[in-house]
């Protein structure tokens, strides 16, 4: 109602095609200037850490702002795609993330599809990023080291979905093992799903000096999964830089089974 006057009078289109006229060629030069400034700052941040050091968590504001332009690869999204596929078999799903780093997924993927969400990471550093920039009214950011402590439930409901992204590697055998037993048990009241993604070990050595192990191939990772789970799915795209690895586990239905069609979020 406020502006029906500018869209039905003879004098209001008037006004209308004039300032269209003006504004829209300047916000374009504006939204092109400001994404030219985004970019630059953002590869000074990637320059300022990744050339001094070698941190654990990167910042996915860099891929958004300039990498993806830089590249034109979209791989770096793949992961958030492939866990909100899993997030649509529950109507209200409650997930745990382990290793959330700085929330990016958490938020930008996981907030607008879970019900309750604890994501947490044992960077505390990590976890006040998270805090600052991704905090969202229905996620909870917890500094916590899965290998010594595991939440039951969030805010009292059982938990159907846990993502373990990016992380597995930061494990030895010996520890994947033990946390993949507990969180077995942390899933099993709903039959919900484990999913994450790690990446292939490369033939020259670690990709990163923190990888406690990186996997040979599908089958290598698949087997930390079968012994606790009857349903695993394990795949993998492959880019030249990088060759990733995915998951799903669950003793329910896995997306892609001949139920997974009626699988729908609301």
């Amino acid at each position: 109602m406020k502006y029906r006057y500018l869209r039905t009078s003879k004098a209001g289109k008037a006004i209308l095609r004039i300032y269209k006229a003006i504004a829209v060629p300047f916000y374009k030069r504006t939204a092109s200037l400001s994404r030219k400034i985004a970019a630059h700052e953002h590869k000074m941040l990637f320059l300022s850490e990744w050339c001094i050091d070698n941190p654990e968590n990167f910042d996915h504001y860099i891929d958004q702002f300039y990498f993806w332009g830089k590249t034109n690869t979209s791989h770096w999204l793949e992961r958030g795609v492939y866990n909100t596929l899993v997030l649509q078999k529950f109507d209200r799903p409650v997930l745990l993330e382990l290793c959330c780093g700085e929330g990016f997924n958490t938020r930008h993927f996981y907030s607008n599809m879970a019900d309750e969400i604890l994501a947490c990471d044992f960077d505390m550093d990590a976890i006040k990023e998270a805090k600052k920039k991704n905090r969202v009214k229905n996620i909870s950011y917890e500094v916590m080291d899965i290998r010594q402590k595991l939440p039951k439930k969030v805010h009292g409901k059982y938990i159907t979905n846990i993502i373990w992204d990016t992380a597995i590697e930061h494990f030895s055998e010996k520890e994947i093992n033990s946390i993949m037993k507990n969180l077995k048990e942390i899933l099993k009241e709903k039959k919900g799903i484990l999913s994450g993604h790690t990446i292939r070990e490369r033939k020259n050595g670690k990709s990163l000096e923190q990888h406690e192990y990186e996997f040979k191939d599908m089958e290598d990772l698949k087997r930390f999964f079968t012994p606790y789970f009857t349903n695993v799915t394990v795949f993998e795209t492959i880019y030249e830089e990088r060759h990733n690895l995915y998951f799903w586990a669950s003793d329910g239905e896995l997306p892609f089974s001949d139920s997974w069609k009626h699988w729908k979020h609301t």
